[in-house]
C-alpha cells in the first residue's frame, strides 16, 4: 500500500494517527537501537519537486568534495530550485564528513525543516550505519520528503524504508563527477532523476519504462516472465552489513535490487551467501542486479580463471536456481549510467523484453 505525501492529501490529524499506529521507534539521539516494526508499514511516496522548491545537501556520510556540491548548487539553481546547506557541510573527521551527532543532526533538521522539500545527500564513502540509531524515525514519518543517494547511502534508505515507511530514490547526488573516470552527468542519467523527482502527472498516474540507449549497459535476462513488487535494495556491501540488525532489508515479496564496486567475486560470493542463508532470496519476486564496477582491489584478487567465479559467474550461481525474473548488468549503481529508482516504490521487470517500467503511485 502506497500513501502519497501530496500537500492536499495527508492532513495533520492523518499523520498524527500514522505516527501513533507506528508505535514508538524513535531512537531521539540515546544510540538506543529501535526494535522492529510490530508490522508493515504503509509506504508514503513523498510528494514532487516543484519550480521554487527547497533542496538541502546534506553529509551523512564520508566527507564532501566541496567543488563538486558547489557544482551542483550551481545547475540546481539554474533549474529554479533554491538550495541550502548548513556552514559545516564540509566538515571532516578522519574518514567521515564530522561527528556522527554532527551527521545526525544535520539529517533531522533537514527531515524537520517545514521549508525543505528534498535531501540530497553530497556523497557516499562510509557513516551511514553509524547514524542510523540517533534518527527519530517516526518524526522523518510525519515529515516525508524526497531522499536521494546511492552506495554507503543505502544504510539510510534501508532504515527509511523500514522504519519509516519513506520511499527514497536510489541515485546519483552530483551534477558533476558521478565516479572518478568521467565528468558530467550522462543525458540518460539526468533524464531519469528529474523523471523522478518532478513529476507532470504523468509518472504517478501512468508509470514509465525506462529507456535504455544503445551506448549504456544492456540487460541481460536470467529466468523467464514478468513480475511486479515492491523494490527493496541498493548497495550490496551495506545490505550484507546490515543483516541481523533491526534495518536489515526487508525481501519479503519483493523484487531485489544489488550494485556494487570494487568487490572481488569471493567478497561478493560472501555477501550473497549470507542473504541466501538469512532466507532474503527465498521469497523474491524478482531481482535488479545493476553495474558491479571496478571489480578488483588487486590483481590477485581474481584468484581464478573459472568463469563460474567471474563476478556475472557467482551472479549467475545465486539468481538462476531461483526461477524468477532478473535482470543482470542493469544500469544502476557505481557508473555514469545510473538509472534513479524508487526503493519502497512498486516497479515491473520483463525478462523476456529486459525492460524496468516504474509503475503508477
Amino acid at each position: 500500500m502506497l500513501i502519497s505525501a501530496k500537500r492536499s492529501a495527508l492532513p495533520a490529524l492523518a499523520v498524527l494517527l500514522l505516527v501513533i499506529a507506528s508505535g514508538c521507534r524513535t531512537t531521539r539521539g540515546t544510540g538506543v537501537v529501535p526494535p522492529e516494526p510490530s508490522a508493515e508499514l504503509p509506504m508514503i511516496w513523498p510528494e514532487p519537486l516543484e519550480p521554487g522548491d527547497t533542496v538541502m545537501f546534506v553529509a551523512p556520510a564520508g566527507d564532501l568534495d566541496e567543488e563538486s556540491i558547489l557544482e551542483a548548487k550551481r545547475r540546481l539553481e539554474a533549474r529554479g530550485y533554491r538550495v541550502e546547506m548548513r556552514q559545516d557541510l564540509f566538515a571532516k573527521e578522519g574518514y567521515l564528513a564530522g561527528p556522527d551527532k554532527r551527521r545526525a543532526k544535520e539529517l533531522m533538521q533537514a527531515f524537520l525543516d517545514p521549508t525543505v522539500d528534498a535531501i540530497f545527500s553530497g556523497g557516499g564513502g562510509y557513516g551511514t550505519m553509524r547514524i542510523l540509531d540517533r534518527l527519530d524515525y517516526d518524526k522523518i514519518r510525519a515529515n516525508p520528503k524526497i531522499f536521494i543517494g546511492f552506495s554507503d547511502i543505502t544504510g539510510l534508505h534501508l532504515a527509511l524504508n523500514r522504519q519509516a515507511g519513506l520511499v527514497t530514490f536510489h541515485s546519483p547526488t552530483s551534477f558533476r563527477r558521478i565516479d572518478s573516470e568521467t565528468e558530467g552527468m550522462q543525458p540518460f542519467t539526468q533524464e531519469y532523476l528529474f523523471r523522478a523527482l518532478v513529476d507532470d502527472g504523468e509518472a504517478s498516474n501512468n508509470g514509465y519504462t525506462i529507456d535504455i540507449p544503445a551506448d549504456a549497459p544492456q540487460p541481460v535476462a536470467l529466468g523467464r516472465g514478468r513480475a511486479r513488487g515492491r523494490l527493496a535494495g541498493g548497495n550490496l556491501s551495506l545490505i550484507s552489513a546490515l543483516e541481523g540488525t533491526p534495518f536489515a532489508i526487508d525481501t519479503h515479496d519483493a523484487i531485489l535490487l544489488v550494485e556494487d564496486t570494487r568487490e572481488a567475486p569471493y567478497r561478493i560470493d560472501r555477501m550473497l551467501r549470507q542473504l541466501q542463508l538469512a532466507g532474503k532470496l527465498d521469497t523474491l519476486r524478482g531481482a535488479v542486479l545493476g553495474q558491479f564496477t571496478r571489480n578488483y582491489d588487486r590483481e590477485e584478487d581474481q584468484m581464478t580463471e573459472d568463469p563460474r567465479f567471474t563476478v556475472d559467474g557467482v551472479l549467475r550461481q545465486y539468481f538462476e536456481p531461483l526461477g524468477i525474473p532478473v535482470l543482470m548488468n542493469f544500469p544502476a549503481g557505481h557508473s555514469p549510467y545510473n538509472a534513479t529508482l524508487p526503493l519502497g516504490g512498486q516497479i515491473e521487470i520483463d525478462a523476456k523484453k529486459g525492460t524496468l517500467r516504474i509503475l503508477p503511485h
